[in-house]
């Protein structure tokens, strides 16, 4: 599983021209499963981040996490992440899992964020989806699980 995460004074996605989603300062994250994901590895990216540190403590350095600030969490799927790009000029997808199964960690990603943490908006699996945000740093970073 990839997390591509980035610190946001303000994030937001619209679909059809309705937004449906949409957080204040936290995080806006780009989630994507790939062949061989399993919830499992959900969990433990969600654990990781949970409780990474990308936002400043009193002194200017990042020591707290988006659950220390009480921030919220933007979750966009987004499955061109797990492209090979290593050749050639056209991306290769076949890394990324399945759509099903993509749909499948991707709710559960969601669901057990919910549970976890207060503030959790999405964007929709599938959708073309129009995301806006303001990086906040810029403050971009990204996270991945592999199998075992």
């Amino acid at each position: 599983m990839i997390a591509l995460l980035q610190r946001v004074s303000s994030a937001s996605v619209v679909v059809d021209g309705a937004n449906i989603g949409a957080i204040e300062a936290g995080l806006m994250v780009l989630v994507c499963a790939e062949r061989g994901d399993t919830e499992k590895e959900a969990d433990i990216l969600l654990a990781k981040l949970l409780g990474y540190r990308v936002f400043g403590d009193d002194a200017g350095k990042m020591n707290r996490s988006v659950a220390d600030v009480a921030g919220g969490l933007l979750l966009v799927p987004q499955f061109t992440l797990a492209a090979d790009t290593r050749s050639g000029t056209r991306p290769s997808l076949t890394p990324a899992a399945a759509p099903a199964d993509g749909l499948r960690l991707f709710s559960h990603f969601v669901a057990q964020a919910k549970l976890k943490h207060p503030v959790v908006q999405t964007g929709q699996f599938g959708a073309d989806m129009k995301v806006t945000l303001t990086n906040d740093g810029p403050v971009t970073f990204w996270l991945q699980v592999n199998p075992k």
